[in-house]
């Protein structure tokens, strides 16, 4: 087994559900890549093999789950950015044991408590992570899960730092949600959040 601590030289950024690869190679960040999916794993690999000058952040993926980061020590980490699945929204397999996107709302906030429990203590002091979520609708009314997701972050004993607003257009679903949303009389979710927070 590699040696993760021993890997990269200089800063450490870590993605707990693999998102932003392609961004930290190309801006000579070091990046540790973690995704329970296979699938989206070999995806991650198949993005981030391309040469192009000036780019030589160095790539680490791995299997994993960000509930579980023990292969990383304690304080090691420069920045954690993440994207969680969002629950039961998108699932992003079909069985894939762990996979978060495939919880129910509740079961969804229970596991990130774990996710921010595991971030806090790889990330080091006075670093930080960054934490994009959304919300979602049920029955004809907002679950404002997103904010959950930020106390949960704050429990763990991060800091809040900003609060910026992402706005989100033509989406895959957007055609589905849009018919839906005048023929139920309800608005687009038309945002995400992206929480900072930092270790103190």
């Amino acid at each position: 087994m590699v040696e993760i601590n021993n890997l990269f030289e200089g800063v450490y950024c870590i993605d707990n559900i693999v998102r932003w690869y392609v961004e930290a190679k190309l801006l000579n960040r070091n990046i540790i890549g973690v995704d329970i999916n296979d699938t989206a794993l070999e995806r991650c690999k198949e993005k981030v093999d391309f040469e192009h000058e000036g780019a030589n952040g160095r790539v680490y993926l791995r299997k994993g789950d960000a509930r579980h980061l023990d292969f990383i020590s304690n304080d090691s980490i420069d920045l954690i950015c993440t994207h969680p699945p969002y629950a039961n929204i998108i699932s992003y397999s079909e069985n894939t044991e762990g996979d978060l996107s495939l919880l129910k709302v509740k079961d969804f906030l229970a596991e990130m408590k774990s996710v921010a429990k595991e971030s806090y203590r790889v990330l080091k002091k006075n670093k930080f992570c960054a934490v994009l979520m959304g919300d979602t609708r049920q029955k004809g009314f907002m679950i404002p899960m997103s904010f959950d997701v930020m106390k949960i972050f704050q429990e763990a004993g991060f800091k809040l730092k900003e609060v910026i607003i992402k706005e989100q257009h033509n989406c895959k679903a957007t055609g589905y949600w849009k018919t839906n949303s005048v023929k139920y009389n309800f608005l687009l979710i038309a945002h995400e959040y992206l929480f900072v927070f930092k270790k103190i």
